[in-house]
């Protein structure tokens, strides 16, 4: 099992190091494109009143190592993405037999590598961009673009545009997340790079893109520019891409669509795994620790300096899982009484548990949802509904226990 725990825990630091324009340049938009949130009057489903308890159902069970799922706001299709390097359509119960993209000629597949990550452009309906995060045989991960029409079932690989490369010191710390902010702007999550405690200590080197979250325009500049309110745009030494610091492998982040919070699970090493939070409204900057500290510890030292780092909003060692998966909050249509509610789980023992930034209310799930083992990543629809995906190749959709 400790092969498998190192998927999530190295899948976090892919993603970027080639030049990039700050300003100017071409693309489709004039300013940034905010995400649509979705609408209660037109959610698909019937609302259950008060806060009931949850069950899950079983989606599909055909996947191939399935890590991430996504939706451009089309309630007929959920897209998921496979390790090995295909993207598959999900109608309802049904997954469609050939795939919306197939780069498996590209894209080298480990136990921390492959094809990790998708996020599809807030205008996607329009422009037919969407972007993915994947590692080749060389090491390499590519942060690239494709465009498809907006309804096409099959995408050309060859319209592959590349934003980033990053040559990987070792094998494990690929985070894969990719998402747009509210912003417009897409958000990238990179882990150390390995190995163990960070050897080039790239977490707190403000000169590395590794141990980051990456901020940047897809809709200016060649390949990519830099928004101007980025934090350290203005330091010397200091990479302008650079949103926030200080992680071992932030696998997997996401937004509250309504309020703007960034919710990130980062992937401890020995002690302890950590959900973070940034507050609305966002300005970047945070030094979360690592390496100087992991979780509300010093890391292997007995004191540290602690000015300057924003600590955890939960903590939990490794007597109770060993590999977090950050997860999703509930904006859904069909229970509102838990919207507001942040799902995580562990990716080794399953535990499925939830909290509410408004009332700090903390609640365990697992009795009702199961251990969900081998948990690689949480994703939503259309409607805002939550759905768990396991390594296994199952994906089960969070219900009201009606």
């Amino acid at each position: 099992m400790r092969a498998e725990v190192s998927i999530v825990r190295a899948l976090a630091v892919v993603l970027l190091l080639v030049g990039v324009s700050a300003c100017g340049g071409s693309g489709d938009a004039t300013s940034p494109s905010p995400v649509p949130t979705p609408s209660a009057a037109t959610c698909s489903a019937t609302p259950v009143s008060g806060q009931p308890l949850l069950r899950v159902e079983l989606v599909a069970s055909s996947f191939a190592r399935p890590l991430d799922l996504q939706t451009p706001g089309d309630r007929s299709r959920l897209f998921v993405v496979e390790q090995g390097g295909r993207i598959r359509i999900l109608r309802g119960r049904t997954v469609v037999p050939t795939p919306y993209l197939d780069i498996t000629d590209r894209v080298s597949l480990g136990i921390e590598k492959g094809l990790l990550g998708l996020a599809f452009h807030p205008r996607f309906a329009e422009n037919g961009r969407f972007f993915v995060n994947y590692t080749d045989a060389g090491d390499t991960t590519h942060i690239v673009e494709f465009r498809a029409g907006a309804g096409a079932e099959t995408v050309d690989p060859s319209t592959e545009r590349t934003l980033l490369e990053i040559e990987q010191p070792f094998d494990g710390h690929k985070a894969g997340q990719l998402a747009f902010g509210s912003d417009g702007y897409l958000y990238i999550s990179l882990g150390d790079g390995g190995s163990d405690g960070d050897p080039f200590g790239n977490g707190q080197n403000l000169g590395a893109l590794l141990g980051k979250i990456l901020r940047i325009d897809v809709d200016r500049g060649q390949p990519y520019a830099v928004p101007p309110d980025n934090p350290f745009v203005a330091r010397p030494g200091a990479r302008p891409e650079i949103w926030a610091y200080g992680f071992r492998n932030p696998w997997r982040f996401a937004f509250d669509r309504v309020t703007g919070d960034l919710f990130i699970g980062d992937v401890g090493q020995s002690r302890f795994e950590e959900i973070n939070v940034e507050r609305a409204p966002r300005r970047g900057g945070q030094n979360y620790g690592w390496n100087l500290t992991e979780g509300n510890s010093c890391y292997k030292a007995t004191s540290c300096s602690r000015e300057g780092i924003t600590f955890p909003m939960i903590e939990y060692n490794h007597f109770e899982g060993c590999s977090v998966t950050g997860g999703v909050v509930y904006r859904g249509c069909r229970m509102p009484g838990h919207a507001g509610t942040y799902f995580y789980g562990d990716f080794c023992t399953g535990f499925i548990s939830s909290i509410r930034l408004d009332s700090g209310e903390q609640r365990d799930w697992t009795s009702q949802l199961g251990q969900r083992r081998l948990l690689t990543s949480f994703g939503v629809d259309a409607d805002g509904e939550i759905y768990m995906l396991e390594l296994g190749g199952d994906i089960y959709q969070i219900v009201p226990a009606l």
